[in-house]
């Protein structure tokens, strides 16, 4: 169970050992994305997984892959590859989603939007928890895998996102659509971030307190068209560790805890993630 999880993240971490690279992970958070966007021609290869613990049902890892390459400097495109293992029943395979970030300011402002639009062909089965809407909840997860039902949705957020002293303070608003008629469901993630130290170390180190950051994020659904608000959803409240190696991956942990009934009790996330500078220019130059 759960084998090629770690086997994902083990080819990662080798690649990082065979390209170096000057450039870091863009994101500080699992569920809330902030404004910083990919830079022109570097591709990002990461593992965001997250296992949960249901009494009442089978415990269950879901993971996507992403492939993030940044365009322009103001567009920012991913490609998910989801899937899911779940402990006495099946590993499977449960789909892809196909994301683009765009910045309409890119100077840096009090309150920096970012436009993100997403198209996801997944199935019944996927358990990625990539983010929380409408009234998803824990009775989802406890039915046996089945992944006889497409869903084609589309996804749009709108990103509001500050850097104030240090700190990163983020606003996501979140709207999906199964295209095939069901209602617009609705969402929210808020995070919150900043770095153990503002000021590098004098000497190279790998354990500086600047290569350390600590934030928190509160995510969950609100309602659908026809019942929006907070009656019959689920939320979540997690810190978020990440630790970033000089010229190497970065490493995230968060352990996630259900804010009501209808939420997971506990939610464990962990991340590794590594980006490749120019990653073209590179495979021509060989």
């Amino acid at each position: 169970m759960f084998r090629s999880i770690p086997i994902t993240a083990f080819m990662i971490v080798a690649l990082c050992l065979l390209v170096p690279s000057q450039s870091r992970s863009q994101e500080n958070y699992f569920v809330t994305y902030s404004h910083q966007m990919e830079e022109p021609g570097n591709l990002e290869l990461a593992t965001r997984t997250v296992s949960g613990f249901p009494s009442a049902g089978n415990q269950f890892l879901g993971s996507a892959l992403e492939l993030e390459y940044g365009m322009k400097a103001w567009w920012t495109s991913e490609l998910y590859l989801d899937g899911q293992s779940t402990s006495g029943e099946s590993t499977l395979f449960t789909g892809f989603r196909i994301e683009n970030r765009f910045r309409p300011l890119l100077r840096e402002h009090w309150i920096n939007p970012v436009l993100y639009f997403e198209f996801e062909d997944i199935n019944s089965a996927d358990k990625s928890l990539l983010e929380v809407v409408g009234h998803d909840g824990i009775e989802d997860f406890l039915e046996r895998n089945d992944r006889s039902e497409k869903k084609r949705e589309a996804e749009l957020k709108l990103i509001l996102s500050s850097n104030v002293k240090g700190w990163n303070i983020s606003e996501n608003l979140i709207a999906e659509k199964n295209l095939r008629g069901e209602p617009w469901e609705f969402g929210y993630a808020v995070g919150v971030s900043r770095p153990l130290s503002l000021v590098a170390s004098p000497n190279p180190c790998t354990f500086c307190r600047e290569n350390f950051s600590l934030g928190a994020e509160l995510y969950g659904g609100l309602g659908d068209r026809y019942s929006f608000g907070l009656h019959d959803t689920s939320h979540y409240l997690a810190p978020v560790v990440n630790f970033r190696m000089p010229n190497g991956p970065v490493f995230q942990a968060s352990p996630g805890f259900g804010l009501n009934s209808n939420s997971h009790g506990f939610l464990l996330r962990f991340g590794v993630a590594y980006e490749i500078d120019q990653v073209f220019s590179r495979l021509r130059r060989k």
